[in-house]
């Protein structure tokens, strides 16, 4: 296998996976190239134009990859993304730039340049016939370089320059999104343990004889579909375990409890919560507390805050609950109500 010589990219392999997907990300310590478990959340953070790069969280270390240069900053450890593709077939590529505020795509309408300039399409064929080139173009009177080499947009005539990125577009259909990889050594060592957030706070596993499913059947499931949900019944309720946003929720009530998936060792190896961050507010009496999509109506959970955070670290979002609306501010670390004013602190914890 062919490691990276030149500009950091992706590598072209003229064939089909076996699950159907069109890419698979791969780590290697200088002997042999591992795939990498459960890689659709790297590629689901890859295909962000904001993010930066993505901090994975093994058994019993870290891995940080650099979406820019694709690479880790652990010494010896290398990575590569391999294209999946028969001969013929190309990705959809985004091209974006960076302008005050946010990644813009080429072409687009929310951009400062007109729907009708440079598009991605055309900026990808340039890129394909000269990766280290430049490429000029002009947006009503205006002359723009773009350069390859530099990941850089200049204006031509006020000097000013931009950083740019090339982010594959996000497929999300079944058989990419929920197909699961070869398992690497790092990731399979011992079984998996599955626990919900008991009343008093402290983390209780899943028993057969109290809710038909254990933790080893959870485990059997969510191998199935990392994405999907499980649906159980203890008593006269009903709940629905939902692996992509790691929660339990009572159908009946609506109550939102934590879930977490462990090594026997107790160290998390949750797909979602255990890869990305968890972002949690301070409630009445001090008590932290996990973002939830569905508790007390949210409109937002914590992946869906790290998403918005990877694209713009300064910026600020708005969600709503049943009742309230609120902005959530990235710079000061808070949560404001908009109709009470009153402002909560926010944390984001490294899993």
């Amino acid at each position: 296998m062919l490691e990276h010589e030149e500009e950091p990219g992706d590598y072209w392999q003229e064939e089909t996976s076996v699950n159907g997907k069109h890419y698979e990300w791969q780590l290697s310590n200088g002997h042999q190239w591992l795939p990498v478990d459960h890689d659709y959340v790297i590629e689901t953070h890859y295909c962000q134009p904001g993010a930066k790069g993505i901090t994975l969280n093994f058994s019993q270390w870290q891995v940080f990859i650099d979406f820019d240069k694709l690479q880790t900053l652990t010494a010896g450890l290398k990575v590569q993304r391999l294209i999946l593709l028969p001969q013929g077939q190309t990705e959809d590529i985004g091209w974006y730039f960076r302008d005050d505020q946010l990644w813009r795509e080429y072409g687009s309408q929310s951009s400062s340049m007109s729907s009708s300039s440079i598009s991605s399409g055309e900026i990808e064929r340039q890129f394909t016939l000269n990766p280290r080139g430049t490429f000029r173009f002009t947006v009503g009177s205006t002359g723009y370089s773009l350069d390859f080499s530099t990941m850089t947009q200049t204006n031509c005539i006020t000097g000013l320059r931009r950083n740019v990125r090339r982010r594959p577009k996000f497929t999300s259909n079944a058989e990419s999104l929920y197909s699961t990889s070869a398992s690497s050594s790092q990731l399979t060592d011992g079984g998996y343990k599955w626990e919900f957030m008991g009343d008093e706070g402290n983390w209780t596993e899943y028993k057969a004889h109290v809710c038909s499913f254990d933790s080893t059947a959870i485990e059997s499931q969510y191998q199935l579909n990392p994405q999907g949900q499980l649906h159980f019944k203890i008593k006269r309720y009903s709940y629905t375990l939902d692996f992509s946003n790691m929660c339990q929720v009572n159908d009946n009530i609506g109550t939102t409890r934590g879930v977490r998936r462990t090594t026997d060792s107790g160290s998390q190896q949750n797909s979602s919560s255990g890869t990305l961050p968890r972002w949690q507010f301070q409630d009445i009496g001090g008590k932290w507390k996990d973002y939830f999509k569905g508790s007390k109506g949210s409109s937002i959970s914590s992946q869906d805050i790290e998403l918005k955070y990877q694209q713009n670290p300064s910026g600020t979002i708005t969600f709503t609950t049943k009742n309230f609306s609120y902005e959530l501010n990235f710079s000061a670390m808070t949560q404001r109500n908009l109709s009470t004013n009153t402002s909560r602190s926010v944390r984001r914890l490294n899993q």
